[in-house]
């Protein structure tokens, strides 16, 4: 985070200030992290537990197991459904009802036929 102080006003400055002092008086606070990890360990050791066991990273008994690999998905293309409707003056063209209908169904409906008029038998 990089904050240009030469761009903020006075009123800005102070809030920024008065921000600053308030998270680190908040993180003086705070333990050191080494020591809160060895309680951690020391409260799952004594519960009979690795930090793997409990939190599936981090622990010593973790880096000596094999990580677990996971099968790669295939990319799938659009799948294929079997036509519902046939153009009657172009039997080659076909549609399965699925999407925007095709320009000579969107003509035909247009002139009043209804879709079940192109229905495959």
């Amino acid at each position: 985070m990089s904050i240009d102080i030469e761009k903020l006003s006075a009123k800005e400055l102070k809030s920024l200030i008065s921000l600053a002092s308030q998270r680190k008086k908040k993180l003086d606070k705070r333990k050191p992290a080494a020591g809160v990890r060895r309680q951690i360990l020391a409260i799952a050791k004594k519960g009979g537990y690795t930090i793997a066991e409990l939190f599936g990273t981090g622990g010593k008994a973790e880096s000596a197991a094999k990580p677990v690999k996971r099968a790669a998905r295939k990319a799938k293309g659009p799948s294929k459904v079997a036509p519902k409707y046939r153009n009657p003056a172009d039997p080659n063209q076909t549609w399965a009802g699925r999407g925007k209908p095709p320009k000579w169904m969107a003509v035909e409906l247009a002139n009043g036929k209804t879709r079940e008029d192109f229905a495959i038998q």
